[in-house]
């Protein structure tokens, strides 16, 4: 197995795969299952009314398969931000992987990119599509530049690093916020992720904890209108028509650095 994972997060997703489910109490009593699909897939799902199509992670096909293929390579927002560059390729550490995406872009681009989720179901789900995806040749070149832990990185974040090995240049944070897209499926998405995680009202403690162990600088997801962090105030912003990363940096990504 080439996927790294933390010690027993590969027993997790099997307990979790089982028939009894894994479940928490929603709006109205709706309840989160999480399940193997006819495909053999890892999925999170409820009431569809409530929390749209179950949750997968699918790094080959879908949305991520076409932003592999028509995202627009370094110049998209997240590798920008993270400073991938001609000749600059910095090593970076997902702090809130969530479903992986942003993660995937930036390995897929040549980065090294350590995963950090805490939510245990979250986790899961991404173990099993790292898994799923080496069976794919083109794309298991991608996989095998990311790895995967389970932890908590407002709290462990310098422990999971130092234990990983991962030396973060880079350290990327997209902490859950109260996103106002349009689309029904997002909203029901973000929807499902808060019944699991809540809101981050750690974050400050998130931003303090990753400006100590990354080396380089650390970048910030936020939808384009939304406060920055309570904390040090960013040095630069980038913005497209929806989000906007705030960038803290400690000093400049050059090649060879």
């Amino acid at each position: 197995m080439s996927v790294v994972v933390d010690e027993g997060l590969e027993a997790l997703a099997r307990r979790f795969a089982m028939d009894k489910d894994f479940a928490v109490a929603g709006p109205a009593g709706a309840q989160l299952r999480l399940y193997r699909d006819d495909q053999g897939c890892l999925v999170l799902g409820g009431d569809v009314e409530t929390f749209g199509k179950p949750l997968l992670v699918d790094f080959v096909g879908g949305r991520v398969g076409h932003r592999r293929r028509f995202g627009g390579g370094r110049g998209q927002l997240v590798a920008r931000a993270c400073g991938l560059a001609k000749g600059v390729t910095p090593s970076i550490v997902d702090a809130t992987a969530g479903l992986g995406r942003d993660s995937f872009v930036l390995a897929s681009l040549g980065a090294e990119v350590l995963l950090i989720e805490r939510v245990a179901p979250i986790a899961a789900l991404l173990e099993d599509g790292l898994l799923r995806a080496q069976g794919d040749d083109e794309i298991a070149v991608i996989i095998e530049r990311m790895r995967l832990r389970h932890g908590d990185s407002s709290r462990e974040l310098e422990a999971i690093v130092v234990d990983s090995g991962h030396d973060p240049q880079v350290i990327h944070l997209d902490p859950m916020f109260p996103h106002r897209e349009k689309s029904a499926l997002v909203k029901k998405e973000m929807r499902l992720f808060r019944e699991l995680a809540g809101d981050d009202d750690d974050a400050p403690r998130l931003l303090e904890a990753a400006l100590d162990v990354a080396t380089h600088r650390v970048v910030v997801k936020r939808p384009r209108k939304a406060p920055p962090i309570a904390g040090p105030e960013p040095r630069h912003r980038l913005e497209e028509k929806t989000s906007r990363y705030d960038i803290y940096v400690h000093r400049s990504l050059t090649a060879g650095s």
